[in-house]
């Protein structure tokens, strides 16, 4: 039985994830109520003529601009919302359109990508020294060959020498046989 005695508490639920259009679709309800209030500040405050203008000429210009710094506004946390600090490392991410992109440039390697690179051509080399019997292990190796190859030439020569010794052995052990049966 789980803790605390029921079935069902609040912690077995599915989450609920909000889409990326619903997210747009509340951002654009924002901002129209924003304008909207702007406008109506702007309605109670009279003619105003000069600053009116200005303020829209602005909202028309920064449109682009208003989006950036909204989605930035609303990853504020904290003291962030007061106080107005700028990050240097923060990096605006800015999309490319595809006009944009050069495919035919010479493309950066990253430091692991080139780390492979080098990792994998310096064992081709290595390879290649080593069929060809420069390195010091295919020397070795080379020189234990040799070893063996002797050790089992001495040992066929052995068991040739042991095979005639019998045959002579069985020969001159039947010359025997059939001399005495002659007598």
């Amino acid at each position: 039985m789980p803790k605390g005695g029921r079935k069902g508490g609040h912690k077995g639920r599915a989450r609920q994830y909000t889409s990326p259009e619903e997210i747009d679709a509340q951002l654009q309800a924002e901002k129209q109520k924003v304008r909207q209030e702007e406008e109506e500040q702007g309605e109670e405050g009279g003619d105003g003529a000069a600053g009116d203008p200005k303020k829209e000429k602005k909202s028309l210009d920064s449109d682009e601009s208003e989006d950036e710094e909204d989605d930035y506004q609303q990853k504020r946390k904290g003291v962030e919302g007061l106080i107005d600090i700028e990050n240097p490392n923060r990096v605006a991410q800015t999309t490319k359109k595809v006009t944009q992109l050069d495919l035919d440039g010479p493309k950066e390697l990253s430091r692991r990508e080139r780390e492979e690179i080098e990792k994998q051509k310096a064992k081709e080399r290595y390879m290649k020294m080593h069929l060809a019997g420069k390195t010091e292990q295919a020397k070795a190796d080379l020189a234990r060959l040799a070893i063996i190859r002797r050790q089992r030439e001495e040992a066929a020569r052995k068991k040739e020498e042991e095979r005639k010794a019998k045959d002579d052995a069985t020969l001159s052990g039947k010359r025997m046989q059939s001399l005495s049966l002659n007598k």
